[in-house]
């Protein structure tokens, strides 16, 4: 839905991909930008500069500029070669921008979307990502990253409260520091007939200086696909908590696309847990498009009261919630296409449309 252009300067390339799909989800009566004065806000697109040889030893720089409606990422990453045998590093500094609407979004419409609070993230780290040789059903990735964390308003400018008066982060200040040791294992096995996944994430805060974060914070999210006939039944359940130091912002939003559908991003709840899972039954309609229907279920755990400043008790969210819905599937060589309906427990239909998997 948009222009792609591939650019070879000398030994690098610049890939270019502008997308107008906000036009398409205008028309499905989404919500639009809170600011339109420029073009430029209403324009999806990336950036993308790949060097293979950097300095004559196969040294490699990614640089990477992501724009959506409402948020950007910029990422930097130089990676130096290594035997295939040895781990692999990647030096990386990442600074984005994005609105905080799971913790801090305000439910409309029956929970059925959520509306802004009010709360954006500018959130920069920097660190070094060391990935393990892969196994054949297991792979790890370890890093080690300094974060700092900084609420703006809509305006882009620091604020160190939410709309109703309570403080947006941890420190009481108008930032967050922290830096943070993470690791990840992923497990995957695959059939003609099934598969299975398993990723498990653990971050651990480092008490460098004394107002920095301290926390151990983990989330898995497991999965099982198997094939029944012509149709293919998709589970998945996803989980995860949170100990020690928090600011609001690092609570696990509950509902959405990804989550509960049938409600806005983070309206079923935020807390220090959370339980999720999902079950999709897709089948084929022809060559080229799915029929799908699904049923979605999440929960706080209770921990929405433990999160600084109660802010999912204040939005008044129901701590748990499920959705069941029907969609279609369209898949093609050039892309795919994602339409979902679902209604939650309030009885509030709510539309899902996404495009993913565009050639370039």
């Amino acid at each position: 839905m948009g222009a792609q252009k591939s650019i070879h300067a000398g030994k690098a390339k610049i890939d270019v991909n502008v997308d107008f799909t906000h036009k398409l989800c205008a028309s499905l009566m989404l919500p639009p930008p809170r600011n339109t004065s420029s073009p430029l806000s209403l324009v999806i697109g990336s950036l993308c500069i790949k060097h293979p040889n950097l300095f004559g030893g196969s040294e490699k720089l990614d640089v990477s500029w992501d724009k959506g409606l409402y948020d950007s990422n910029v990422l930097v990453a130089y990676r130096r070669p290594r035997p295939e045998w040895l781990s692999q590093q990647c030096f990386v500094i990442q600074h984005s921008l994005s609105p905080e609407v799971g913790v801090h979004g305000l439910p409309i419409d029956n929970f059925s979307r959520s509306g802004s609070g009010g709360v954006n993230l500018s959130r920069l780290s920097l660190g070094l990502d060391i990935s393990e040789p892969i196994s054949s059903k297991w792979s790890n990735t370890t890093s080690l990253k300094f974060e700092h964390v900084r609420p703006v308003n809509d305006d882009w400018r620091s604020i160190t409260r939410d709309l109703d008066g309570f403080p947006v982060t941890c420190s009481g200040s108008n930032h967050d520091s922290m830096v943070v040791l993470k690791q990840e294992s992923r497990y995957a096995k695959a059939n003609d007939r099934s598969f299975s996944r398993f990723s498990m994430q653990i971050e651990q805060g480092i008490p460098v200086l004394s107002k920095w974060l301290i926390f151990n914070r983990f989330k898995f999210v497991a999965s099982k696909g198997v094939k029944l006939g012509p149709a293919f039944l998709l589970t998945s359940l996803t989980g995860g908590s949170i100990v020690g130091d928090m600011a609001p912002y690092q609570a696990f939003a509950i509902g959405g696309l990804g989550s509960v559908r049938g409600y806005g991003e983070g309206a079923v709840g935020s807390g220090r847990s959370c339980l999720v899972a999902n079950t999709e039954l897709t089948f084929p309609l022809n060559n080229t498009l799915e029929g799908a229907v699904f049923m979605d279920c999440g929960t706080d755990l209770g921990s929405g009261r433990l999160v600084p400043g109660n802010p999912a008790l204040r939005q008044g969210k129901p701590g748990s919630g499920a959705g069941l819905g029907y969609g279609l599937r369209y898949r093609s060589p050039f892309g795919s296409l994602q339409l979902d309906c679902a209604i939650n427990a309030f009885q509030q239909k709510t539309l899902y449309f996404g495009i993913t998997n565009l050639a370039s």
